[in-house]
């Protein structure tokens, strides 16, 4: 059989990131069995669905590289086949026309939450035959009374629903727009789906997409139900434990392959391995292997993920995510080194892309801050004759290069009988305005000769006045 696996979001809002694993997943099932991964955009909550969030649901995707073989599939395109449908099943006595108010409704419910009754619609209207004046009915299925419906579940094995407790499903709205039960089963059954891989949340209403592929003779597709992503602190999963627009991710530094390894390993795993190219994720994957058990979102795991993949990316790949991330933080490349060696010198210490252009602005500014702790520990008098001499060595360097930086560095350090340190960390402050970088001959030749030699001059006047100052 040639799988044929779906996304199906809605656009009422962002695609966050719990909805991203279950579009990866859906991917990954497609393509390690080579089959066929559908996008389709459930937008019939007309009142809801905007534009916007179709589109930034594209873009998301699009940024992850979960590329689609068919679609984007929109249900607000298909409302002549939903009628028709309907019309099926009401012709054949698998549907009705419900024409009770929403205040009867309350006033049922109410009832039987008094009586200690399970609510539910208790079917009057499956009789009725006759048109109710003023009230647009909505359309429900005919859910059997007894017996029951079972789910053999890939992740979750074989569950019952017992029919009694299923009430008359509304399938479509006053207004003729198909609910959301309808128009996944019709869609589903149109476009061919093999497997429906959705969250768990979904476990019930998928006995009433039976009891709908049922009553309109179609084939009942494989089911996946994966088990919810939870907060560190148990709770569900939302903004403030990291559940943001996938884009905001991009908007941050992460890099796609960083996000979607993170987002495989919530409920798959493949022994002890961490980290997975998306190549081995397609050949190890199998929703199956799926765990039963919800995960945690951990947003410091993967922040150490993205920055396993910072260091180990071709500097190449990484320079335009780099330079997109300048552009944001104010800093013009064009002003200081090319970006490709500001990431092969400084990605060991960022965790994302956009610590990594905050990390290197001072390559690019001509006026840096000092930081008052680290200028106070290492620009003091008694280094004052050595940067001196540094300055001057500087000035005469030919070729600027790390190891010639170095070379001065050192010659300097010891006509002064100094450890490099003693002379090296200073320099850095100077530099750099901070006691933090990496290596200093580096981290000089990327600032540059007229940069270094304009710092160095400034942290001798800094060490002058604050001599002056202590008498």
């Amino acid at each position: 059989m040639s799988i044929k696996t779906r996304f199906a979001p809605s656009p009422t809002g962002y695609l966050h990131i719990g909805s991203v694993r279950t579009a990866l997943f859906s991917w990954l099932q497609a393509r390690h069995y080579g089959g066929t991964f559908v996008l389709r955009i459930e937008d019939t909550d007309q009142e809801r669905s905007t534009r916007e969030s179709a589109d930034a649901i594209l873009a998301g995707m699009s940024w992850l590289g979960l590329n689609w073989d068919e679609g984007p599939h929109y249900q607000t395109e298909r409302f002549d086949r939903y009628a028709g449908l309907a019309e099926q099943l009401v012709a054949e006595g698998n549907a009705y026309r419900c024409y009770c108010t929403k205040e009867e409704l309350d006033e049922m419910r109410e009832q039987q939450v008094a009586r200690g009754d399970n609510p539910r619609y208790d079917g009057r209207c499956r009789e009725r035959s006759e048109p109710r004046e003023g009230v647009n009915p909505v359309v429900r299925l005919r859910t059997p009374d007894t017996g029951t419906v079972e789910i053999d579940d890939l992740v979750r094995g074989r569950v019952t629903y017992e029919n009694e407790l299923l009430d008359d499903l509304v399938i479509l709205r006053p207004d003729g727009t198909p609910t959301f039960h309808f128009g996944v089963v019709a869609d589903d059954a149109d476009m061919g789906i093999t497997h429906v891989i959705r969250g768990d949340d979904h476990l019930n209403n998928t006995a009433r997409h039976i009891h709908l592929q049922n009553a309109l003779g179609f084939d009942h597709p494989v089911y996946a139900h994966l088990p919810m992503i939870l907060g560190e602190d148990g709770s569900r999963l939302s903004k403030r434990h990291g559940a943001l627009n996938v884009l905001e991710y991009r908007e941050q530094g992460y890099l796609p392959e960083a996000v979607l390894n993170y987002l495989v390993r919530l409920g798959w795993s493949h022994g002890d391995q961490e980290v997975f190219s998306v190549d081995e994720m397609i050949e190890l994957f199998d929703v199956e292997d799926a765990n039963a058990s919800a995960s945690k979102f951990n947003p410091e795991k993967l922040r150490w993920l993205n920055q396993q993949y910072i260091m180990t990316a071709a500097p190449l790949d990484l320079t335009p995510g780099l330079v997109e991330q300048m552009g944001k933080v104010g800093i013009d490349p064009s002003r200081g080194p090319a970006p490709q060696r500001v990431v092969e010198a400084y990605r060991e210490r960022a965790e994302t892309l956009r610590e990594l252009a905050m990390s290197a602005e001072y390559l690019y500014t001509d006026n840096i801050p000092l930081d008052e702790k680290a200028a106070k520990k290492n620009l003091r008098p008694v280094v004052k004759e050595a940067l001196t001499s540094l300055r001057d060595a500087f000035t005469e360097l030919e070729p600027w290069t790390a190891e010639g930086i170095h070379r001065a560095m050192q010659d300097v350090a010891d006509k002064h009988e100094l450890k490099f340190g003693k002379i090296g960390q200073p320099v850095r402050v100077a530099v750099t305005g901070t006691g933090v970088s990496p290596p200093i001959d580096a981290t000089v030749e990327l600032v540059g000769r007229e940069r270094t030699l304009a710092r160095l001059d400034a942290a001798l006047v800094y060490i002058e006045e604050r001599a002056a100052a202590a008498g």
